[in-house]
């Protein structure tokens, strides 16, 4: 007889929990699949002590191959689910796509970043959701506190070391509480203008910090936040965003180059697509977890509105405890539809508290609704994460004893870059990079309010997530830009570049981005933002921005001025089917072999800037912006771009 077969989408509390818990009480009797887009489990509760430098980030990573025995990996995110055939369909991390058969389905997608029509928050704005985006922000804010301890202008200093949080419940609150600490101890290393220091701001519309806790919770967290130098402002938020800063409810213009977008999470979209009855974007199950009428079909976590027995009429709220406990019950009540266990349960849980970490000793904590501040609180809190990660709590640990005895490393590591992290995505736990597969039109289409609606699938797409010819962007195949079209003349973009010339280390030009930037663009006019923009790069609103290739104020062709040659063109890199660089046929004259006198320099040696053909104009204003330049070298041109 053949094994049942059980496949489990998402790999956070809930699929995580589920995965073990029937890899437990199935011991090999059915075929289990958990679907996923990364080969870890994150424990995000510790995400902001990432992003402020206490923990390395495999610390709050667990090996889902390492610690799930007898329970199938595969790495892809879901696309389509056919309920009548029983299929589901996903897209692998290459682009690959696949097909996966099932008895039993769990869907415990998750949740992502839940957004508000806020004129420029999807374009100027980064969430907190993933691995990448705590990596991008501790590297963000670094390299922010070291550009203005070099700057000597009082009102740039002042904007790069604003760091605006929206959104003051968990996440929020220990955003800016970490942060400020981080900030701090940069600042004795690299000191700031005279009477100048790191400015924290948290925002909410809330009329209180941690509105979801105890009220006596709330005001030690806001006391602590306080004292150490946060700008709590209740009852306010973002108006809207702009590429010099944030305007507030209340009126004011916050200058600031960092906008980190904590307002709280939505369900995965991936379960709107099914077309069953739906409660504020949760799939309605019952209280054993199922999905009415679909006796295959369970759902638990962020993605399942499952009913509160304890409080009836109200369904559980999106948190990790629920999440982790939702997963065992889930799997319990699967295995019992096939036989392999025992009576179904219904989920039934009373909160037993919750706790904040604050930094250092500080934390609020409500163990078995006992409150408790200060040092008692922050041990409970870190008795309480070690006890519930399911791995890494010997590295964690030591980790804190080191970050108690000795100085963080701030140090900028350049991994994750700006566009890497878009705040409109539908997978905030992968980073996106240049020459990735093409993210489905479903995907994108399913992206929610904001931005990259049909930017990944769309030539001249207006998403914040990518633009076509952008770094970060994923053409269509067979679009302009794609590795179908990649070596024609004319087709390939600037930041697209073919394998061979990322090899040869040759530079090349990177088109401005519209968030807070990784690096400040150089070159001639163009090359370097204006003054005030977000993080250092030119807006999208510029001319250039949205400008068809070829156009005036459009990034360039590869046989355009400014941009990387077509191969076989003049001035432009030999073809490939020509031996040793000889010209290619019916071009005149051809290009020199490499490292001949007049050719083309050897692999990561400086050559001269690639000169227009006699037809085109001469690069101007609107020419697109040149290459990259590393922030974390010392130049001058540093002081203009912000």
């Amino acid at each position: 007889m053949s094994r049942p077969r059980i496949v489990i989408v998402g790999a956070g509390f809930a699929g995580y929990r589920t995965a073990r818990t029937l890899s437990r009480i199935t011991r090999g009797r059915a075929h289990i699949t958990l679907l996923n887009p990364t080969d870890y489990f994150l424990y995000l509760p510790l995400l902001p002590q990432v992003a402020a430098g206490v923990l390395e980030p495999r610390r709050v990573t667990v090996s889902l191959s390492d610690t799930l025995p007898n329970v199938r990996l595969v790495l892809g995110e879901a696309d389509r689910i056919d309920l009548d055939g029983r299929t589901l369909h996903y897209t692998g991390p290459e682009g690959d796509g696949g097909t996966l058969a099932y008895d039993r389905l769990v869907l415990a997608a998750g949740s992502v970043n839940k957004l508000l029509p806020i004129p420029g928050v999807a374009e100027y704005a980064h969430g907190f959701r993933g691995l990448p985006e705590a990596l991008y922000l501790r590297d963000h804010v670094t390299r922010q506190v070291e550009l203005a301890a070099a700057d000597d202008d009082p009102k740039s200093c002042a904007a790069r070391c604003t760091f605006v949080v929206v959104g003051a419940g968990y996440t929020g609150t220990e955003v800016a509480a970490h942060g400020q600490m981080f900030t701090d101890a940069q600042v004795r290393k690299h000191p700031l203008r005279q009477g100048m220091r790191p400015r924290w701001m948290l925002l909410d519309v809330a009329p209180r910090v941690l509105p979801e806790m105890d009220e006596k919770l709330s005001a030690t967290a806001d006391r602590v936040l306080r004292q150490r130098g946060v700008d709590v402002r209740m009852g306010t938020s973002v108006k809207e965003a702009t590429p010099d800063g944030i305007v507030l409810t209340d009126g004011e213009f916050v200058e600031t180059r960092t906008l980190v977008w904590c307002v709280g999470v939505r369900p995965d979209p991936l379960v709107e697509s099914l077309g069953l009855p739906m409660e504020k974007g949760r799939l309605l199950v019952d209280p054993h977890l199922q999905v009415p009428g679909r006796a295959e079909l369970f759902a638990c976590g962020d993605v399942a509105a499952v009913p509160d027995l304890e409080k009836p009429g109200s369904y559980t709220p999106m948190t990790a405890q629920h999440a982790w406990r939702h997963g065992k019950v889930a799997a319990e009540n699967v295995a019992a539809s096939l036989g392999l266990g025992g009576a179904r349960k219904p989920y039934r849980h009373r909160d037993l508290g919750f706790v904040v970490d604050l930094g250092g000793a500080k934390a609020a904590a409500n163990p078995l609704g006992v409150p408790l501040s200060g040092v008692p609180a922050g041990a409970v809190t870190r008795g309480y994460h070690l006890a519930a990660m399911p791995g890494n709590r010997v590295r964690v640990a030591a980790d804190w004893l080191l970050d108690a005895v000795l100085p963080r490393q701030a140090v900028q590591l350049g991994l994750v870059r700006s566009w890497s992290v878009p705040l409109d995505t539908s997978s905030p736990e992968l980073a996106r990079v240049p020459g990735g597969p093409e993210r489905r039109h479903e995907a994108s289409a399913r992206s929610g309010p904001g931005a990259a609606i049909e930017a990944d699938t769309h030539v001249g797409g207006t998403g914040a997530g990518s633009l076509q010819g952008r770094a970060g962007g994923e053409p269509a195949k067979g679009q302009p830009g794609s590795r179908a079209t990649q070596d024609q003349p004319g087709s390939g973009t600037a930041q697209r570049r073919s394998e061979d010339e990322l090899a040869k280390g040759r530079p090349s030009g990177e088109p401005a981005r519209n968030w807070p930037t990784d690096e400040p663009a150089k070159g001639p006019v163009g090359g370097g933002s204006a003054k005030g923009h977000l993080g250092g790069e030119s807006a999208r609103s510029q001319a250039r921005a949205e400008a068809p290739q070829g156009q005036p104020g459009a990034e360039p062709a590869r046989n355009q001025p400014g941009g990387a040659f077509a191969k076989g063109q003049l001035g432009a890199e030999p073809a490939r089917n020509q031996p040793g660089g000889e010209p290619a046929k019916g071009q005149p004259g051809g290009e020199p072999a490499r490292n001949q006198p007049g050719g083309e320099p050897a692999r990561n040696q400086p050559g001269p800037a690639p000169q227009p053909p006699a037809d085109q104009p001469p690069p101007g204003p609107d020419t697109a912006p040149g290459p990259v330049k590393r922030s974390d070298a010392p130049d001058d041109s540093a002081k203009g771009d912000s």
